[in-house]
């Protein structure tokens, strides 16, 4: 049986009675898990990124990530409470703060988001954490990477880092919402395969019943997708998300598609696509084939613009002078977002700690190479 994550994530508002509704409400839709994400602001973007329209108006979208902040004693209320309704719990990390916090709590999952996925000194700090868990005899806490607006090598680096133990992989696209067409789920199929983990799907797409049963078929046996009480409501991604009825009706035909895979043995996989592409109507033969792809592992034309931009990259905090020498607290690993200039990659973090700066800089742009001596690699070896 598939692990059926609902994603509740901020849509809660920090509010922790309708957070406890929105866990009801993953219950009675079906759902193995209540995932939630840790945000602290200052670990996501900077001040300076830019803004987000929201039916209240436009405003900044740090100060939108701000108010979605919650205590540790939040975080703790939700896991007790979904324990207590017969779910795991699963919670996104966006730094370090927040990761520390997390597995304080013994989290039963812990999901790397999309954007998160070249995050490396997180992803360094959560893996040291799992190697002292094994050292001890611990379990070790199982990891969900998720897949979106990132190329084959990021997704290679992210599992060198984190292993393969206890950890497993969401296929996904990046956008809100994401076109069916494009997800290409036959790369389910090959990843499984080539990177030897279990793989699924982050599903963000419109539709409850094609990408997740499709993803099924294609080998996956995790589906994460996006629950709220209302699409009306105020939560950042709640216009995408699926109401309880939609939700149920996702995990009831996931459930059947599974039943008829047992039951059909290696037939299983064309009853399934079958049943959808006559349940589909006209032209769904086509629409199914193009749900399917060719399994080769791309960015998504719906993500494609957001490559670098979505995920992390090293932002200055600060305006320096050149000639300066940038310290720890200059740099931050970031999400370009919005309007500013992404910069490298956070692999290079601590190689550019020290460095003399070789331009004058604003707070908030991203390092460029251009910045820091053609040698940095060397200079502090």
């Amino acid at each position: 049986m598939s692990l059926i994550i609902a994603e509740i994530g901020t849509s809660h508002e920090g509010d922790a009675a309708k957070a406890r509704l929105m866990i009801d409400e993953c219950a009675e839709s079906g759902a193995d898990c209540a995932k939630f994400q840790w945000v602290y602001a200052d670990e996501i973007l900077h001040p300076k990124t830019g803004f987000v329209n929201l039916p209240t108006g436009k405003i900044p979208l740090y100060d939108r990530f701000r108010q979605l902040e919650c205590p540790v004693s939040f975080y703790k209320k939700m896991i007790d409470y979904t324990h207590s309704k017969g779910m795991k719990f699963c919670c996104s990390p966006f730094g370090l703060r927040s990761l520390e916090e997390l597995l304080s709590l013994n989290p039963d999952y812990v999901k790397i988001a999309s954007p998160e996925l070249n995050h490396y000194p997180m992803l360094k700090k959560l893996a040291e954490y799992r190697k002292n868990q094994k050292t001890s005899g611990q379990k070790l806490v199982p990891v969900i990477l998720s897949s979106g607006v990132s190329k084959m090598e990021d997704i290679r680096k992210a599992v060198e880092i984190l292993g393969k133990e206890d950890v497993s992989l969401l296929h996904c696209i990046t956008s809100y919402p994401a076109p069916e067409t494009e997800y290409n789920l036959r790369i389910i199929t090959n990843l499984k395969k080539e990177l030897g983990i279990e793989m699924g799907v982050s599903d963000h797409s419109l539709d409850p019943v094609l990408v997740p049963v499709l993803s099924v078929a294609a080998g996956g046996t995790i589906i994460e997708k996006h629950i709220t009480l209302s699409k009306k409501t105020m939560g950042l991604d709640d216009p995408v998300a699926l109401e309880g009825e939609q939700f149920a009706l996702m995990v009831h035909c996931v459930h059947q598609a599974e039943a008829a895979l047992n039951r059909y043995g290696k037939d299983g996989y064309d009853y399934v696509v079958n049943q959808l592409m006559e349940n589909a109507g006209e032209g769904g033969k086509e629409k199914i084939e193009a749900i399917l792809g060719d399994g080769i592992k791309r960015l998504a034309p719906a993500e494609e613009a957001n490559y670098g931009r979505t995920n992390r990259s090293i932002h200055f905090m600060r305006d320096i002078k050149k000639g300066e020498i940038i310290s720890e607290k200059d740099v931050a690993v970031l999400r370009t977002e919005k309007i500013l200039t992404p910069g490298i990659s956070p692999e290079y973090l601590e190689k550019v700690i020290g460095q003399p700066l070789l331009n004058d800089v604003t707070d908030g742009s991203g390092l460029q190479f251009s910045d820091i001596p053609e040698n940095f690699l060397t200079l502090n070896s």
